[in-house]
């Protein structure tokens, strides 16, 4: 496995970038108190730094999150240490009965787990609706193909003790994106630099769907989650099992 959301890179984004794992959860809790669901079991896959599982967690609900970044993995388990944490592919790990599966942030996409096959997905997608209680949920969003990026797309974002430019370049051929992420992040007096490629497969929301409809789930397309709205190419999905 390359390197992905090693150290600096986690720290970084947990510092800056929970703002989706952050609606998300405001989204799911909601729903969750809507349909009187008060207690249960929450698996989040690709949990990244906990920043999900602590506010559910925080709420009532038990929390089981799996991501493939042992980085990730030690901050979440320093922020929610009731909660239990597991290092490995999410298309390979077990998910137990629960009632809700989460998949924010895009984690079905990226290529970086050699894992993440059609039909690994469809396998999960069926370990998922098994796993899950009669009303339970499935929230996830992912990037599709038509990106709309500028020529040289690049963003950057400094603080006092971290700074991270990203490049991005999208192959319409083979319907990939590349992110090219330079860190930099100070330790005592100097900053050190890394970096990472991601490297993204997008998929087309209309096939997930069918995926899933085809197992058994009722599925709807979100424009966001609570306060955070998708941009072109980044679609939510809300799958229940009735």
């Amino acid at each position: 496995m390359s390197q992905f959301y090693s150290e600096d890179l986690a720290y970084i984004h947990d510092a800056g970038f929970g703002h989706v794992a952050e609606n998300a959860s405001n989204y799911l809790l909601n729903v969750l108190q809507q349909q009187g669901i008060k207690q249960g079991l929450i698996v989040d896959l690709g949990c990244g730094s906990g920043i999900f599982s602590q506010r559910v967690y925080a709420a009532g609900y038990e929390v089981f999150g799996i991501d493939i970044s042992a980085d990730f993995i030690a901050i979440a388990r320093q922020r929610v240490p009731q909660a239990e944490f597991l290092v490995e592919s999410l298309f390979t790990a077990d998910i137990p009965a629960c009632i809700a599966v989460t998949a924010i942030s895009e984690c079905l996409n990226y290529l970086v787990d050699e894992n993440n096959t059609t039909a690994e997905r469809i396998k999960l997608f069926q370990r998922i609706y098994q796993a899950l209680s009669t009303g339970g949920i499935l929230l996830l969003d992912l990037l599709e193909p038509g990106q709309n990026l500028r020529v040289n797309d690049r963003s950057f974002k400094q603080t006092e003790d971290w700074a991270v430019l990203v490049q991005k370049e999208e192959n319409h051929q083979q319907k990939q994106l590349t992110r090219w992420i330079t860190t930099f992040r100070k330790v005592g007096e100097l900053y050190r630099r890394d970096q990472e490629v991601h490297l993204v497969q997008l998929l087309d929301g209309q096939e997930i769907i069918k995926e899933l409809q085809e197992i058994g789930f009722q599925v709807q397309v979100l424009e966001g989650y609570d306060h955070f709205k998708f941009a072109a190419g980044h679609i939510g999905i809300f799958a229940q099992k009735f």
